[in-house]
């Protein structure tokens, strides 16, 4: 689906040459100075792995958890920046992305993401057969989410689960055998390890909501679905829903794996955020909903440490 050619170009499109060094303009391309992305996925994704493995999961998880998801967020970047680059000049926000200005080529692009994704890969078949066929999953809902934007009311359902399948991968990673098959996968994965991929979602809807009001207007001009169009008036109330559902469902399947006073410390610590977060949306700027979406991943810190110290000190 391509652009509208009538519309106005946001931001000068500049000359691919001269160029910086190819190496900055990859670190750009995969937001090298930006770690909030891959703090929003790191974060539910570490209390899982905590939680599969009833405390430290080891240097072996860790480090594959850690690297993978900084890798797989970057190789999301690049693919979702060549989807989206007849789009992202018309986005005050995205005008001067290295794809959408011609720095990179779409072809150079899918290229870095693409060794990004294999070396992710390579981690994970460290791991078990498990927790390999779920990051095959992982990663086809991660490239079917750039163009569930054409057609969905909300496609931040899409992101949400690519952002939350690190949850089952940690469980598997830490209770999977070595047999192939989804039976095994089912095995290794237990119901409440799929529950806490539901409730995560809850909370990238709302804080990928905040993200999308901030380009509400640039998207309304350009035909592109967000929730934050969707939901119109309802942005605020819904995000804020969002942030409930996600913290209650957490706490109540915390307390049901014998989590205790710590964990709900934690559980408090990110309620307070959200609520100070719902200050900084409710007027709708553009600086306040992304000063909410960029500091979101401490509210998921919070919740990670909570389960941390809550099974360190039992």
């Amino acid at each position: 689906m391509a652009a509208p050619a009538a519309l106005p170009i946001i931001g000068p499109m500049q000359a691919v040459a001269p160029l910086p060094s190819r190496l900055a303009l990859y670190l750009d391309l995969i937001r090298w100075n930006r770690p909030a992305g891959w703090l929003l996925l790191l974060w539910p994704t570490l209390a899982a792995l905590w939680v599969a493995a009833d405390g430290w999961p080891g240097w072996h998880l860790l480090i594959v958890f850690v690297l993978g998801t900084i890798l797989m967020r970057s190789a999301g970047c690049c693919a979702n920046d060549v989807a989206d680059r007849d789009y992202d000049r018309h986005v005050k926000r995205t005008a001067l992305r290295p794809v959408t200005r011609g720095a990179v080529t779409p072809q150079e692009a899918l290229a870095v993401g693409a060794t990004l994704a294999l070396v992710a890969f390579g981690l994970v078949l460290t791991t078990n057969p498990g927790a390999i066929q779920l990051s095959v999953l992982a990663l086809a809902v991660t490239l079917a989410y750039p163009y569930a934007k054409r057609v969905l009311a909300v496609p931040q359902a899409v992101l949400g689960l690519a952002f939350s399948f690190g949850i089952p991968m940690a469980f598997a990673a830490a209770l999977g055998g070595t047999d192939w098959g989804w039976g095994a996968v089912q095995a290794a994965v237990p119901p409440h390890a799929w529950w806490l991929l539901l409730g995560n979602l809850f909370w990238v809807l709302a804080y990928d909501t905040e993200y999308a009001m901030v380009d509400r207007d640039d998207d309304l001009r350009i035909g592109i679905k967000t929730s934050a169009i969707t939901l119109g008036r309802w942005d605020v109330p819904v995000v804020m829903a969002c942030y409930a559902v996600y913290l209650a469902s957490w706490a109540l399947l915390g307390r049901s794996l014998g989590l205790g006073s710590w964990f709900l410390a934690g559980i408090a610590v990110a309620a307070a955020q959200a609520a100070w977060h719902f200050t900084l949306i409710r007027t709708r700027t553009r600086e306040g909903c992304f000063k909410a979406f960029r500091l979101n991943h401490w509210l998921g810190a919070a919740v990670f440490a909570g389960v941390a110290l809550d099974l360190a000190l039992r």
